[in-house]
């Protein structure tokens, strides 16, 4: 088990308290918790637990690891931007995103280092370290969509409306309709360590949370959770997604 300490970990946490986790290969897990301005990380071999980005933070969310950094959405006094950290968590630059993005905590980091966002009139935008262009052209919606970095792609859902899967380039892998119960709203997106895509959505009026995984192939739903009473979820070796407890993960 990660939580013991075990070798690679036999799970794949992703989703802590209704936030996506991001990890770094098969070694790190790192995530923000709700009123806490820093970040957790997991080291899964040993089962430690560091807090990083102490008084750089003010209000973090989302998480990506990409070529040794890592990047974290914040928001401060509401203005959002990406704080990108070394391997070492030092502050390399601070990128704001506040007259870029429509929410404030949605990017995913390319492999070639842009970042993309979801922008005003139906479109993803990129954001390089000079320029703003348009990655894709999105269907609209009153409400806005969440972006996760997958496949070496973006994955980007706009719930009521579609998921959609876009490699590299802004070209379209595969779109499947949202068939989600009306009930259902979207809490957040995650991919793990072993590449695979997942959906965790709330349900109105139960308070109950499920959480799903998509083919890579295809973006069909292929596997999905027994409800849970809260919003943390891991993924066992052989793909079975189950509820678990925030507690296990967070204590060294």
């Amino acid at each position: 088990m990660a939580a013991c300490g075990a070798p690679g970990g036999a799970e794949d946490l992703v989703f802590v308290d209704g936030r996506a986790v991001a990890a770094a290969g098969d070694t790190l897990l790192a995530f923000t918790r709700q009123a806490s301005p820093e970040v957790i990380v997991r080291d899964r071999r040993t089962g430690a637990v560091y807090t990083r980005a102490r008084n750089v933070l003010h209000s973090p969310h989302h998480i990506q690891e990409n070529a040794g950094k890592w990047y974290v959405s914040d928001v401060e006094t509401g203005r959002s931007s990406i704080v990108v950290f070394s391997t070492q968590w030092e502050v390399e630059r601070r990128i704001p995103t506040d007259t870029i993005a429509s929410a404030p905590h949605q990017f995913a980091v390319l492999t070639d280092g842009r970042i993309v966002v979801e922008a005003p009139g139906g479109r993803l935008a990129a954001i390089s370290d000079d320029s703003v262009t348009t990655f894709a052209l999105v269907e609209q919606s009153t409400r806005t969509g969440f972006v996760v970095a997958a496949q070496g792609g973006v994955l980007h859902v706009v719930p009521g409306r579609a998921m959609t899967l876009y490699n590299q380039n802004g070209n379209i892998r595969w779109r499947y309709r949202w068939r989600f119960s009306e009930a259902a709203y979207l809490t957040d997106l995650a991919a793990d360590a072993q590449g695979r895509m997942h959906l965790l959505l709330g349900e109105e009026g139960t308070g109950q949370f499920f959480a799903f995984t998509l083919s890579n192939i295809t973006g069909e739903v292929i596997r999905w959770s027994t409800p849970g009473p809260s919003a943390t979820f891991v993924v066992e070796r052989m793909g079975e997604i189950k509820p678990d407890s925030a507690a296990r993960w967070i204590q060294p």
